[in-house]
């Protein structure tokens, strides 16, 4: 799995982690959510480079609910948000399109859907750029067919691949 470094335009290998204690994004280094408090609620992953494995680039936090696995949270590194200062792109991506992966892996009816709860604001970003379906109000939805696309489009992407 890659992500693309914006400063010189190369592809990087990155690597999808469950996150420890000593791996938590803290919010007082600038993250936005309280991963310490979402790692009791679910499980949780950080995005590395394995250059950099100490360093999280984007983190994830997935749970069952109802049969279906759920995207709690996901959240980049302060450091790749934005258009202007961003370091790493493809990071939101590899993370989704490995929850898509793990929703594969549920039993029962929802087998390869990903459930997830948006932001009024990025509801249309991530349905034009990721595929995601609306269900009703702020619930979006991977189905298998869109979830395989983004794995093979994100996970499986060669370091000779187009990024």
């Amino acid at each position: 799995m890659y992500i693309l470094d914006l400063i010189n335009g190369e592809p990087v290998s990155s690597e999808i982690l469950v996150m420890d204690v000593k791996s938590l994004p803290l919010i007082k280094d600038g993250w936005q959510f309280n991963w310490r408090k979402l790692a009791s609620t679910g499980q949780t992953y950080v995005l590395t480079t394995r250059n950099t494995p100490e360093i999280a680039e984007g983190a994830l936090c997935l749970r069952i609910e109802s049969g279906m696995l759920f995207m709690e949270a996901l959240e980049l590194a302060p450091h790749n948000v934005g258009q202007k200062n961003k370091r790493y792109d493809h990071v939101a991506g590899c993370l989704i399109a490995y929850a898509c992966r793990e929703s594969f892996k549920t039993e029962g009816e929802y087998r390869g859907f990903l459930g997830f709860v948006s932001k009024t604001e990025l509801i249309h970003w991530y349905v034009e750029k990721y595929g995601e379906k609306v269900a009703r109000g702020h619930r979006l939805y991977f189905d298998a067919e869109s979830g395989e696309h983004l794995i093979k489009e994100y996970l499986y992407r060669k370091k000779t691949d187009q990024l």
